[in-house]
């Protein structure tokens, strides 16, 4: 048989559902998605038309000027968007809730290219504009521009940009280490500011008293302002605050999966409001391990002082925590993500995982709101009765009137087995009441893209599919 069907009917409690098809809370979240769209799009026609406005629009009387006009254009189109950029990856909690991490991180990452297409356009424009006025060729236009105020910290800026940029393509993303990766991101500060100077200082763009000089003071301050908050003063303040230190390391499975669970106990852990599903960024304060930071998401449900993840050893980070020891203190950043109740768009559930993927898919079951009978699992396993974290997935489906459905054995070419493939099995015929659900897919990449590819064929609307990354 291609799939084992474990019908769970006993519950445990009843749980309060939600009433109507789409819950109120998911339609102000996808409100607020549609509103900070609407502002980063915003910003940038606010950026230009206060250039057109202040003096720009009368730039265009010559072909000269044209071009110097239009490469300024592009200059401020592409500082905003990078401002956007900084905002995305700031971790800033209304973005968070309303977009959630990985969509926010891929959006910064699609708008990497076309900013660096601007920079680029910037620099072609206003040296073929000065050459025109000049008279000049552009090569000794070039060589007369190089004393302009701050331009060789204003290229410094262009190149480390650039190296962000050539580093996010997946081709050689692949090739780096996670924290090799991050430290060259990091990068894009230090472009920033190598860049403000020039900004602010050639040909008087932002003089004193003008509202160009007061949108881009307010608008880079208060980015860089979000980033300090978000990503350093948070951070530290809720590790001090919190005070979480490792209880337990647990292995999971067959030792050789390397895959444990870290059971870690704090004070004062309601308080940040974490759910089934979230993610934190963890960095455990051993020897070696400290200055090592990592995505995991909660393997189960946060319940009084105590947070729990579940990690497979797939790098040098992961392997280590395994010999991780009690009482090591831990620093963290989080909740992060909207693979959650905050979601939720229907009364169904239909919870599709892989591999270590199951971790956000069993905390997620534990905490979500259902009926017995609105709820179904979808696990691939590499055997029947063999599975990470598949004991305790079976309990929560007994106890709470969820269907697990088990999928054993190999992968075939798209995300099921080759033997349910030939059978025709699909996502609507394992759960025919799948485009009435909303749908948790998580697991690789690949695997998920199949999964999400028959959710569509199904009918699932988009704000119907969650996905969780389990890369970057």
């Amino acid at each position: 048989m291609a799939f084992l069907v474990h019908d769970a009917r006993h519950l445990e409690r009843p749980m309060r559902p939600f009433g109507g098809s789409q819950r109120p809370s998911a339609g102000r979240r996808l409100w607020r998605v549609d509103l900070l769209q609407a502002l980063a799009v915003a910003s940038v026609a606010v950026a230009v038309g206060l250039f057109l406005a202040e003096g720009g629009a009368t730039r265009f009387g010559d072909p000269g000027s044209a071009l110097t006009s239009l490469g300024i254009i592009a200059g401020l189109a592409a500082t905003d968007l990078v401002l956007v950029m900084l905002l995305l990856a700031a971790r800033v909690p209304l973005i968070e809730r309303a977009v959630g991490h990985d969509a926010a991180m891929a959006l910064h990452g699609r708008i990497g290219k076309p900013v660096l297409y601007l920079l680029i356009a910037h620099g072609v424009l206003l040296l073929a504009g000065y050459a025109i006025a000049d008279g000049v060729d552009l090569v000794a236009e070039a060589v007369a521009i190089w004393s302009l105020p701050d331009l060789p910290l204003a290229i410094l800026g262009f190149a480390l940009f650039l190296a962000v940029v050539v580093t996010s393509l997946v081709a050689v993303r692949r090739k780096l280490r996670y924290e090799a990766w991050h430290l060259v991101h990091l990068l894009s500060y230090a472009a920033v500011l190598a860049a403000l100077p020039h900004q602010f200082s050639v040909g008087g763009l932002f003089a004193e008293g003008t509202w160009q000089r007061v949108y881009w003071m307010t608008a880079t301050v208060a980015t860089l302002a979000a980033v300090v908050a978000f990503r350093l003063v948070a951070p530290i303040a809720a590790t001090l605050r919190h005070g979480l230190v490792v209880e337990s390391v647990t292995q999971v499975g067959d030792p050789a999966d390397g895959v444990v669970s870290v059971t870690m106990r704090g004070r004062g852990l309601e308080r940040l409001r974490a759910t089934g599903g979230q993610f934190f960024i963890w960095r455990f304060l051993a020897p070696g391990q400290w200055w090592q930071a990592h995505p995991y998401s909660l393997s189960a449900a946060p319940r009084g002082d105590r947070l729990r993840i579940t990690v497979r050893a797939l790098g040098d980070g992961s392997t280590d925590l395994a010999g991780v020891l009690p009482g090591t203190r831990v620093a963290m950043e989080g909740p992060y993500g909207i693979f959650s109740e905050a979601s939720r768009t229907r009364r169904r559930l239909t919870l599709v995982a892989a591999g270590i993927g199951v971790t956000p898919i069993r905390s997620l079951l534990e905490s979500a709101t259902f009926r017995p009978g609105e709820a179904t699992v979808v696990l691939r396993t590499p055997a029947p009765a063999d599975g990470w974290l598949l004991d305790e997935v079976q309990a929560l489906c007994r106890t709470r009137g969820a269907t697990l459905i088990t999928v054993p054995g190999g992968r075939g070419r798209g995300w099921l087995t080759d033997a349910a493939e030939r059978q025709g099995l699909d996502l609507a015929t394992l759960v025919p009441a799948v485009a009435d659900s909303d749908l948790y897919v998580c697991g690789p990449r690949g695997w998920s893209e199949g999964v999400i590819e028959q959710a569509r064929a199904a009918g699932l609307a988009s704000e119907q599919i969650h996905h969780e990354r389990f890369d970057w």
